[in-house]
């Protein structure tokens, strides 16, 4: 066994739902809570990594991953002995695709399985004593951020919380009605003036609805336009979109695959491209075509809305890999996110800045959100 190797002693999924006032409207569905799956690894040295799940959908997804991970994924990773991070991804994922392939479920698998790919990765970034963004060769520890979230109703109010709190780029849920959209978009406008705006259709409408509404956001200058029709309508479909009259394209959280995201870079399509590193791939894959997307002259957003673990670990691959892209940061009420993003909750004239400190540079206490714990 060589010095570099270090052997998992245990892997551990914690569960966690807050309760919202208002909830999180999409096109698809309302969340009423905000659910976070957290993942603990530990080598046999004692040291730890955490990482966590990405578990909105369906309501009652959040239990079943943290359960896919305790009983199914655990244990086949004690005693597992690695070298590098991928080691665990690739070993995770070729050895569970025949059951995710027969129960029918290689969504939360995948999920589950880059929960524990995140945790291994700041645990192996604390072992070379490094921050993570450096270690995934970063050499700026600040990036940009943008407000997002903000619902249908009380945009207005929303985008005005958010810049207080030091944003200065925004994105709108659209997909609704196409004049309160309109509403809602123009008022943004107006507040925010020459900065960032972006608009996210959570895929509602079809091609024909998307070209119909296209020349109607004309006028509010969009950056981008995100998820306008479903992510896995054929890829002719988004190539009629972006040869209409849309603003530029941006999708990437749906996408699942190396072969998904070597389409979405093949062609002029995308102009950003979000992938969510909780849902799928981890940072073993997900690092890797996040270097793919700017060597394609695209821009690199990680997506991410959900707990602050994984938000903190989006921030370390934006950090380390670079670019011109924002951090997606949810302006909806949510502690799950706000005790354990670290840095990323001081965010100022719309940058935060990453520590130097080794992993993700956070010990989180889970103990003080133990209310929210689910069984």
């Amino acid at each position: 066994m060589t010095s570099k190797t270090f052997v998992i002693r245990r892997v551990q999924a914690f569960c966690y739902r807050y309760p919202l006032s208002t909830p999180v409207v999409t096109s698809f569905g309302r969340m009423q809570n905000r659910p976070t799956v957290f993942v603990r690894v530990e080598d046999e040295d004692g040291q730890v990594g955490w990482g966590e799940v990405w578990a909105n959908f369906p309501s009652t997804g959040a239990e079943h991953r943290a359960r896919l991970v305790n009983e199914v994924l655990a244990p086949t990773m004690s005693g597992f002995a690695a070298n590098e991070p991928s080691d665990v991804f690739e070993t995770l994922t070729q050895g569970t695709s025949v059951l995710a392939l027969q129960s029918g479920e290689p969504g939360p698998f995948a999920q589950a399985i880059a929960g524990i790919d995140l945790a291994v990765w700041d645990l192996y970034a604390r072992r070379r004593k490094t921050a993570l963004w450096k270690l995934l060769g970063g050499n700026r520890n600040r990036i940009r951020v943008y407000a997002s979230g903000i619902n249908p109703t009380g945009s207005r109010q929303m985008a005005e919380a958010a810049l207080s709190r030091g944003h200065r780029a925004l994105k709108l849920k659209i997909g609704f009605d196409l004049t309160a959209d309109r509403v809602n978009l123009a008022s943004l406008r107006q507040l925010i003036g020459d900065g960032m705006l972006a608009a996210d259709a959570n895929q509602a409408w079809s091609t024909e609805q998307a070209l119909e509404v296209a020349p109607h956001l004309g006028e509010f200058a969009l950056v981008w336009l995100e998820e306008p029709i479903r992510a896995d309508r054929p890829w002719q479909e988004w190539q009629r979109l972006r040869e209409g009259a849309c603003p530029p394209l941006a999708a990437g959280e749906n996408i699942a695959s190396r072969a998904g995201f070597r389409q979405a870079l093949g062609d002029d399509v995308l102009r950003v491209v979000q992938p969510d590193i909780a849902k799928w791939g981890g940072l073993s894959a997900c690092s890797e075509i996040a270097r793919d997307i700017l060597k394609s002259g695209k821009i690199f957003c990680p997506h991410y809305l959900g707990g602050g673990i994984g938000l903190l670990a989006a921030a370390h691959l934006l950090a380390g890999i670079g670019g011109d892209g924002l951090l997606e940061v949810d302006s909806n009420d949510n502690p799950l996110r706000d005790l354990f993003c670290g840095p990323v909750a001081d965010i100022r004239d719309g940058m935060v800045r990453l520590s130097n400190n080794p992993g993700l540079g956070i010990e989180p206490d889970l103990s003080s959100i133990e209310q929210y714990r689910t069984a």
